[in-house]
């Protein structure tokens, strides 16, 4: 039975529209690089219109590639175009991670892990508290909701400008998750542990609304999954406030490990080196 990988060196992917402002090529880059493999990973530039005939050509082997990363617009469509997608994946309704195997496309979304694992790096004992409050219900929310309540979080209030849009991420995800409006954000905010920024708030320079953290328990960490600029305002004011920070940098570099043992067959160590590339990389584009 003919196996590419036998014949050639593993080829990846990262697809969405538009996939120029990609820093997954840098990550995988560095890590073949550094483990000394065979292999390439690169960016394909894929429309919404052309993506099931990509994942055709996939499933096919006509690209040659054992598998790849799917950003937006594209997870939604990965999920529903797989042959196997997993269980985060089923909750989710989304998948970034694609991967050939037994001639079967398997899914899986690794966003939440790379959300926890960035914390456990960055914050050890981030997930000590029961009580957490996740600014915005957009797409990006839906996994880091299902990362804090698999971690153990008993009290999970999403507040979002549309209290319907929040509400329907806490039917998605059980009765741990409570939905609020903006109004109610001061009142959620006592007592809780952790604060996450899921919003585009403070993205590349742009103005974000003054948060007074004080209602939050002492110890309590904030973190942001915007990662451009690498301390964003929220942070930043938190950080003024008195509370711990975490930026969301290691989300992108952690997300990405799975995905690469699949396809390389050797599990990658996110280090400072490999950070210090990125951001080397964001000050290069400023």
């Amino acid at each position: 039975m003919d196996d590419s990988r036998e014949t050639q060196s593993p080829k990846a992917f990262v697809t969405g529209y538009p996939v120029r402002h990609s820093r997954s090529p840098l990550i995988h880059g560095y890590w073949l690089r550094q483990l000394g493999l065979a292999g390439s990973y690169r960016a394909h530039e894929v429309s919404a219109e052309d993506f099931p005939a990509f994942i055709v050509s996939l499933k096919e082997r006509s690209g040659g590639f054992v598998g790849g990363n799917v950003t937006i617009p594209h997870k939604e469509a990965a999920f529903k175009l797989a042959d196997r997608p997993d269980e985060l994946s089923e909750e989710l309704g989304a998948s970034n991670t694609l991967w050939l195997e037994e001639g079967l496309l398997h899914a899986t979304n690794t966003d939440g892990r790379g959300f926890t694992a960035n914390l456990d790096e960055r914050h050890p004992g981030w997930d000590r508290s029961e009580r957490a409050v996740i600014l915005g219900a957009g797409g990006a929310s839906r996994a880091v909701i299902q990362a804090v309540r698999d971690r153990g979080f008993t009290e999970i209030h999403v507040v979002n400008r549309t209290v319907e849009r929040a509400q329907e991420l806490a039917d998605r995800f059980g009765d741990r998750v409570h939905a609020h409006p903006i109004a109610a954000l001061r009142e959620v905010m006592q007592n809780a542990g952790l604060f996450i920024n899921t919003t585009s708030l403070g993205m590349d320079g742009e103005a974000a609304p003054q948060i007074d953290f004080s209602p939050l328990a002492d110890g309590a960490v904030v973190t942001d999954i915007v990662y451009v600029p690498l301390k964003t305002p929220l942070l930043a004011q938190a950080e003024e406030q008195g509370f711990a920070i975490v930026d969301g940098l290691g989300m992108l570099l952690h997300q990405a490990v799975p995905g690469f043992e699949k396809w390389f067959g050797k599990r990658p160590v996110v280090d400072e080196a490999l950070r210090a590339l990125i951001i080397a990389d964001m000050d290069g584009h400023t």
